[in-house]
């Protein structure tokens, strides 16, 4: 099966018909679809998704957009959030975090600061719990890297990665995976083709982030998890495999990166 390691199945591009997306995306093949959440205001709909649709997972975390509007009170409920859903067997990591220095609200010093703090604490939370972290990474890569290495979480995965082969390495050095999507599929991408056809098998998972980031045959439309054996094709041919060893590496490097993922998809079977 093919997995999804990240996909924002409860945006409202969907026009609330999520649960026929994934439906969607089983009948391709993606026989898992990791969740994450953006802020305290949809961890209840990514938990609700991610029991309700027979092929989802989710995470729990403050996506750096979101931090100008959160507050510390969110963090402690994030903390207690946390600690619930262990019980949960669908719960398998901290996420969507990291740190976004593109979008200029974001860029003052003071949400610099913001953004840096709510990382940190985040990857406090990841920390203590032993989980693994779906990290947000726009022009920060090397901030981002910093703080996983004071603050180790179990593991993780730098989502739509587009860094230098040093940042790769960097990510790979400290147990991470990189998620790659439609960007590879424009053949303009030069440099997330290069790395999508260079790294080690070994250090690459599929994603989506649908409904954004489409392949170039969607876009500009509305990406879906169903894309996923497309754009993994195009992968396949930039790095000369054939798409059985893609997805079985792929899955393999998703399940070793997010371990409850993996014993999620060994009790619902291939």
């Amino acid at each position: 099966m093919w997995i999804d390691t990240h996909c924002h199945l409860d945006a409202r591009e969907f026009g609330g018909d999520s649960l026929g997306v994934a439906a969607r995306a089983l009948d391709k093949g993606v026989g898992m679809i990791v969740i994450p959440a953006i802020d305290r205001g949809n961890w209840e709909a990514v938990r609700v998704l991610g029991t309700a649709a027979g092929n989802a997972s989710y995470a729990i975390g403050i996506h750096p957009i979101c931090v100008p509007a959160a507050t510390e009170d969110d963090l402690a409920a994030m903390r207690d959030t946390v600690r619930e859903a262990l019980g949960d067997p669908n719960f398998v990591a901290i996420g969507e975090v990291g740190l976004d220095f593109f979008l200029p609200q974001l860029c003052t010093p003071e949400m610099r600061d913001k953004q840096v703090l709510f990382f940190r604490e985040q990857l406090k939370i990841a920390r203590e719990f032993g989980l693994p972290v779906l990290t947000h990474v726009r022009k920060s890569q090397d901030q981002v890297l910093k703080h996983v290495r004071q603050i180790p979480p179990a593991g993780g995965i730098a989502h739509a990665f587009n860094g230098s082969f040093q940042q790769a390495q960097g990510y790979i050095d400290i147990g991470f995976k990189l998620g790659f999507g439609g960007n590879l599929t424009f053949t303009r991408a030069l440099q997330i083709r290069r790395l999508a056809e260079q790294l080690p098998l070994s250090a690459i998972v599929m994603e989506t982030d649908a409904p954004d980031i489409a392949p170039h045959w969607v876009h500009p439309g509305v990406n879906t998890p169903d894309q996923v054996p497309g754009i993994a094709e195009v992968l396949a041919q930039l790095r000369g495999i054939g798409l059985d060893e893609l997805r079985d590496a792929t899955t393999a490097n998703a399940h070793a990166v997010m371990p409850r993922l993996g014993a999620l998809t060994g009790m619902r079977g291939p």
